[in-house]
């Protein structure tokens, strides 16, 4: 009993972080469901919330990647979404284009900004804060250039996009969306092959792995969850089909940081620019590359954006990010690099949706949740700072 006891501390303070993000999530969530009477997890609202914060979720991913290099920031993802969703509306209303080239078109003049930023970052060697604080009132000002002050609407592929939910081709219930409740299931059933098939191959090859016990729990616990989600969303209009586009996003770049070299070169770039360099890492092709990808994903937080919105306007981006800045460090990214995880970025994003939500239906002052915001901003970094110091103190 004693060394299920210590086995499971350990687990916890190697985990702590991530655990603490969890808590704090769950903390959050039920003092808003309790201040607004039980309105903020509605199935109706969790789905706001889902579509309110969709572009955020996206920029965060790429974010994350970013501050892992050397906590580097991009300023001007938000004026890049202005920009990408200004040129949506000249592709697909002013060229008269299909919406599907459109958004193509879109999502390639989001990498082109990229990588225009990313060669001056990693080639010219023009600090990552200045090259995007160019590009952030470069980008603005083209978005301005290009819509003249007038907001344009855009074609109804991009309100799908945006704000649609999956058909329901399974459906035999009016007041629930079955094809939701049985992708909830399949997704379950998916967690726990993978799982099973994962710890079966550690076991194979004599790496350590959780108990018997705690494996199962987990697993039940996580399948649980799931299917809770998606029963949620299903009593609602169903599952949205730019929560699939986000869900592919958390999975591909998910496995691009854990499980490929390229993800290993960015870490490694982050931890130790120059041991990475001295150990055959192409800096500067991780940078440039790191974002290029930054501005493919602001191109496709634009187009989803704009079809939020029903159009392209001369405001859109506003603070996206800061907002996408501060959800990477409350969910764990480290302030000096090398630390930090795109789930991490996620449950951060989730975190300041739900205080925005939260504050917004308890009817509190913009003033008052931009001070909060930046409380909980702050009290993320300080516990990153607190947790390395007592690390160094510990070794």
């Amino acid at each position: 009993m004693e060394n299920v006891w210590k086995k499971f501390k350990e687990i916890v303070r190697s985990n702590m972080r991530q655990y603490a993000m969890l808590i704090i999530t769950v903390v959050i969530m039920v003092l808003f469901q309790i201040l607004t009477d039980g309105i903020l997890l509605k199935p109706r609202n969790v789905s706001k919330l889902i579509y309110q914060n969709s572009y955020i979720l996206i920029l965060a991913v790429g974010m994350v990647l970013c501050i892992l290099t050397g906590g580097n920031i991009d300023l001007s993802v938000g004026s890049m979404v202005a920009m990408i969703s200004a040129f949506s509306a000249v592709f697909s209303v002013f060229w008269g284009l299909p919406p599907w080239i459109a958004i193509i078109l879109g999502l390639l003049m989001g990498l082109l900004g990229g990588m225009w930023q990313g060669f001056f970052i990693a080639y010219v060697k023009v600090p990552p804060f200045i090259t995007t604080l160019a590009g952030m009132m470069l980008f603005r000002g083209v978005n301005n250039l290009i819509l003249r002050g007038e907001t344009i609407g855009l074609p109804q592929a991009y309100i799908t996009l945006a704000s649609g939910v999956i058909p329901d081709f399974l459906g035999s219930s009016e007041d629930l969306h079955m094809t939701t409740v049985y992708i909830g299931i399949l997704m379950a059933v998916i967690y726990v092959l993978f799982s099973i098939a994962t710890r079966t191959n550690k076991k194979k090859q004599g790496f350590e792995v959780q108990s018997t016990g705690m494996f199962i729990t987990q697993m039940v616990g996580i399948s649980a969850v799931i299917n809770l989600f998606t029963y949620w969303l299903a009593l609602d209009d169903g599952l949205p089909i730019i929560l699939i586009v986000i869900a592919a996003l958390i999975g591909i770049y998910t496995f691009i940081t854990t499980k490929t070299t390229a993800g290993r070169h960015i870490y490694a770039l982050g931890g130790n620019a120059k041991a990475a360099e001295l150990s055959g890492v192409s800096t500067k092709k991780v940078m440039f590359w790191v974002y290029a990808n930054m501005g493919l994903l602001a191109a496709l937080a634009g187009i989803v954006f704009a079809g939020r919105l029903n159009s392209a306007s001369p405001t859109a981006g506003d603070k996206f990010e800061l907002e996408a800045i501060a959800a990477c460090f409350i969910g764990g990214a480290s302030a000096t690099g090398g630390v930090g995880t795109v789930i991490g970025a996620v449950i951060g994003a989730f975190i300041m949706g739900i205080l925005n939500n939260g504050m917004s239906i308890i009817g509190l002052s913009i003033f008052w949740m931009d001070i909060i915001k930046g409380l909980v901003l702050m009290a993320a970094v300080a516990f990153d700072v607190y947790s390395k110091s007592r690390a160094k103190k510990s070794v």
